[in-house]
């Protein structure tokens, strides 16, 4: 079997340390050519070297990254790399705006790309789907929720799946009083109970953000409207998600709570790994799992969501641009953690929509919305 190519955006995070592992524990699978990371630049040289890659880059540190790797190319250059004839496979895992060009680059190349950053769907779905398709690339979702969502409707027609419905842990304040949440903290914010993720998406968690962008994210993946993708808390995190059959029929993806089994998945595909190295779920220790409904007074993030949604255009950008800002606000102190939908809301409220007419016009309408959600407090 020929080894597939791949290259990493953001291999010094949560979902690119995880890829490392699975590139590491997979050398009869698949060929590391590049890795990419926006800051760690020792940690970066030491995946290069450990995994063997043609080439790294930091958007950020060259001279460092150089002085500790001789496999160190410019970052203007990766868009390039990542299109060469011999990366198969570009697993996105890069936070923010920084992947959605490298995506957009990667899918006019004809290339699979195994797709983490909710941000890049969120921000610009209906582009993003376009030059997938001029281009003949595909995107293959990481998100545990998406990539369950993935494999559940394999060989399904469409019209047979009455909805989608994405499970959520519930995050740190899923039992939280409205007296709680007003006074959280961001020590008590990051205390997740099921997952080790980054920082910004642990606080979306606990928000119920993180849920709002993957709605979002599996209307542009899975072509649904709103009114047809449903969220449940689901504390345990076995329960990745599932897809509701006309019929009443409830189809699941499950396992251990464990992203290397997505990161595998949409790296492998269409062949599965044998999952060597991955946890296997006792089923005589599962015990109970719980499910129930979110309660949107509370937590109002996903009315954003499929308000955006609805609307199309560059409203989904500017939602994730405010929560951005209002997150960043909530961590330097400057505001209460209820004041991360407060920002949004009104961000959202404040704009003019247009049509996703090209890469300018997303990166017009993100700026635009920071700035306004700066001014907020």
């Amino acid at each position: 079997m020929k080894k597939l190519g791949v290259a990493v955006l953001g291999s010094t995070g949560s979902i690119g340390g995880n890829a490392v592992k699975i590139l590491e524990a997979y050398p009869d699978w698949f060929r590391t050519v590049g890795l990419v990371a926006r800051s760690q630049t020792a940690l970066l040289a030491e995946q290069g070297a450990k995994l063997n890659a043609d080439w790294i880059a930091s958007d950020g540190g060259y001279d460092e990254l150089s002085r500790l790797s001789g496999r160190t190319v410019e970052f203007s250059r990766v868009a390039g790399l990542i299109c060469a004839p011999e990366v198969d496979v570009v697993l996105c895992a890069i936070v923010g705006t920084a992947g959605l060009p490298l995506v957009l680059a990667a899918l006019g190349a004809g290339k699979r790309v195994a797709l983490a950053s909710k941000e890049v769907l969120v921000m610009a779905g209906d582009l993003v789907k376009s030059r997938a398709a001029a281009g003949n690339g595909r995107i293959i979702p990481v998100d545990s929720e998406h990539s369950a969502i993935f494999q559940c409707l394999e060989g399904r027609r469409k019209n047979e799946v009455a909805r989608l419905v994405l499970t959520a842990s519930g995050g740190s304040l899923r039992n939280a009083t409205d007296a709680e949440l007003e006074n959280a903290t961001l020590e008590r914010v990051l205390r997740h109970p099921t997952w080790r993720m980054g920082r910004k998406v642990t606080i979306d968690s606990a928000t119920l953000m993180n849920k709002a962008l993957e709605v979002i994210e599996a209307g542009y993946l899975f072509d649904f409207p709103p009114e047809k993708i449903k969220a449940v808390i689901h504390p345990e995190s076995v329960v990745h998600s599932l897809i509701e059959m006309m019929d009443g029929t409830l189809l699941a993806q499950m396992s251990r709570p464990d992203m290397r089994f997505a990161i595998g998945y949409g790296m492998s595909w269409p062949d599965r790994l044998d999952g060597r190295g991955l946890p296997r779920l006792d089923f005589s220790a599962l015990g109970s799992l719980e499910f129930s409904e979110i309660d949107r007074r509370r937590f109002p993030s996903l009315d954003f969501a499929e308000a955006a949604l609805r609307c199309g255009g560059t409203l989904p950008c500017v939602l994730n641009a405010a929560n951005e800002v209002a997150v960043d606000k909530f961590v330097r102190g400057e505001i209460r953690l209820p004041r991360i939908w407060s920002i949004v809301d009104r961000t959202m409220a404040a704009h003019r929509v247009e049509p996703l007419d090209g890469l300018d016009t997303v990166l017009a309408a993100d700026r635009r919305a920071r700035e306004y959600a700066g001014k907020l407090n």
